[in-house]
């Protein structure tokens, strides 16, 4: 289950991004006094997930794989709900949507090694798979309900169930990275201190608006 020290580094990067984001969406929330859904959050999003996803690639690790496939389009979404892209060459949205379809292109173009690498082998039985799918779907859930909140309201907001999916996906992925010995995967769920500090934010402004109405 370990890896080349040079593969920790590419997953390492991943996580640089990801730290980025975290920490620029926690002093934009600080400041204000209610949770931010800042631009540079879902752009550093998207180039961690993109790494990340060639890092889960290279560890052979379909859990990880698979949620950076998933979350990665919801980034997208927001990415261009904010209109970023109207800010950049038409070519260059289709070439970051491509992203994912390359990185399974390169899993499904060897079937077989897929099968023997990706799916339950002897460093990946059955149980610690599934553990791990689940714990990966419970954190990237989190994605799927802010997109669903956006959609609705036709912005990029980042709603109280956001952070409670993050809390409780970091919680498993920090048990199924210590059991891989994927050191990357537990060091990146540090973010599970700012997604805490966010529930507090936004239970604040909660009870500040209540004050104020009464």
């Amino acid at each position: 289950m370990d890896s080349p020290l040079w593969i920790y580094c590419i997953g390492l990067v991943a996580q640089l991004f990801f730290t980025m984001r975290v920490l620029v969406q926690w002093v934009a929330s600080e400041k204000s006094k209610k949770v931010e859904s800042p631009s540079s959050f879902w752009l550093l999003s998207i180039a961690g997930s993109a790494v990340f996803m060639f890092y889960g690639y290279l560890r052979k690790d379909l859990s990880i794989t698979l949620g950076e496939f998933l979350s990665f389009y919801i980034y997208y979404w927001n990415i261009r709900a904010l209109g970023l892209f109207q800010k950049t060459n038409r070519a260059i949205p289709w070439m970051v949507a491509i992203i994912p379809l390359f990185a399974l292109g390169l899993i499904l173009a060897d079937f077989s090694s897929f099968k023997a690498d990706f799916l339950p082998n002897e460093n990946m039985p059955l149980g610690l798979l599934i553990f791990g799918l689940v714990g990966q779907f419970t954190y990237k859930m989190r994605f799927v309900v802010q997109w669903a909140h956006s959609f609705r309201r036709g912005e990029s907001l980042l709603p109280l169930s956001f952070w409670t999916f993050a809390v409780a996906g970091s919680m498993m992925l920090i048990v199924y990275g210590i059991i891989r010995h994927d050191w990357v995967l537990v060091a990146g769920q540090i973010s599970i201190f700012p997604s805490i500090r966010n529930i507090m934010i936004e239970l604040g402004s909660r009870k500040g608006s209540d004050e104020e109405v009464i």
